[in-house]
């Protein structure tokens, strides 16, 4: 006979085991999850080349808050960037970028199945 303990789990007991292609799309969101971010991507993508020069001088955004939104962008792999004192050059990592196009693309074009909840219907 076999015995079973502890079929109760608490929270605490449930290892969160999530996907990598979850982790990466939830990373590459919080990047995109903020007005300042998206309007430094776009004024990247919108460059021939790498921009050299003060991002904050093109964007009204203030100095503190661009290098801030930059790091958040450059940890998530969106943009990459080397520093040339005193300034650094900036453009997108286009390989992440395609990546991130890829995931979202696949992420939003799953069908919804059933014929909804009703919520939000009165």
């Amino acid at each position: 006979m076999i015995f079973i303990t502890n079929i109760y789990k608490t929270p605490m007991d449930i290892k969160k085991d999530y996907s990598l292609k979850a982790e990466q799309i939830a990373r590459f969101a919080k990047a995109l999850a903020h007005p300042a971010r998206i309007q430094i991507l776009q004024f990247l993508t919108r460059q021939q080349e790498c921009y050299f020069g003060d991002i904050h001088d093109e964007l009204p955004i203030a100095k503190a808050t661009v290098s801030q939104h930059l790091k958040e962008l450059k940890d998530a792999g969106l943009i990459q960037g080397t520093i040339e004192a005193p300034k650094v050059r900036y453009c997108i990592n286009r390989d992440n970028w395609q990546y991130a196009r890829e995931l979202f693309s696949d992420f939003f074009s799953k069908e919804l199945s059933g014929g909804g909840c009703g919520c939000g219907k009165e």
